[in-house]
């Protein structure tokens, strides 16, 4: 297990370049995020967000530059990284249940052929219980709302006992309390020293959520503390002349009084 030194970026990217059939999905991205944030990554439909992180988490060949997470490659340090994808993207059909669901995240920390343990079985009960699922262990995950299901796969994640966790989408389909009770926990976790980045895209929340941003669109626009990169401009270099969009961010900002810093 790799030793995890607290002075150094939980993720560095360099001149990372991903394309598809020769044309780039995201171009030339260079950023540095520290450990213990909660990172927002915003953008536009089509803006390169999950390829960012599926790039990062060696999912995707880059056709440029080069990533370190806690200033070592995926490799040495991959049993220290969690990756939760979008829900749509999972067979929710395979017959299993939500603690075995949950149980494959303890599988990277035991080696081969080591067998889960009875403590395993109390960890991952116990990260059911975080989100609220601890009722449901036996269920199919079939049987599961889209709600269930998003709090299954964070509990799964949980049982990793990660530094960095990347998460696609994971509001995305869920009620009201499972998205509150999913962000209270993300905000605890930072509070431990986790570092968890998220492709998210309500921009009303992300003042709330958020205490370090990226803003993407193909390029990186903007990176750093939300309170100073989320203004109008940024957002106008972001998300380009959407109007519908750019009203609305006017209106949260006339409602929330947030800084506005255009030139």
């Amino acid at each position: 297990m790799a030793n995890i030194k607290l002075n150094i970026p939980a993720l560095e990217i360099h001149d990372l370049t991903v394309a598809f059939d020769r044309k780039p999905v995201l171009w030339n991205i260079d950023l540095t995020l520290p450990q213990g944030k909660l990172v927002g990554i915003i953008g536009p439909n089509g803006a390169g967000k999950s390829t960012l992180i599926k790039s990062v988490m060696g999912l995707l060949p880059l056709s440029s530059g080069y990533v370190k997470l806690f200033d070592q490659d995926l490799a040495t340090v991959r049993n220290k990284v969690s990756y939760v994808p979008q829900r749509n993207s999972v067979d929710w059909d395979f017959p299993v249940s939500v603690l075995d669901v949950v149980l494959m995240g303890r599988y990277a920390g035991l080696g081969l052929f080591k067998k889960i343990r009875p403590a395993d079985k109390e960890m991952a009960m116990d990260c059911l219980r975080k989100v609220g699922m601890e009722n449901f262990a036996n269920r199919q995950i079939s049987q599961l709302s889209g709600g269930q299901q998003q709090r299954t796969f964070l509990a799964r994640s949980l049982a990793q006992q990660a530094d960095v966790y990347f998460m696609d989408e994971p509001f995305a389909g869920v009620d009201a309390a499972t998205e509150k009770t999913i962000i209270q926990l993300l905000q605890s976790m930072t509070q431990q020293g986790k570092t968890i980045i998220v492709v998210h895209h309500d921009l009303h929340a992300v003042t709330s959520y958020f205490d370090w941003l990226v803003m993407l669109n193909t390029r990186l626009v903007a990176h750093g503390a939300t309170s100073e990169i989320f203004t109008r401009e940024n957002l106008q270099h972001t998300y380009g002349g959407k109007l519908t969009l750019l009203s609305d961010v006017g209106e949260l900002f006339k409602r929330e009084e947030l800084p506005n810093r255009e030139m």
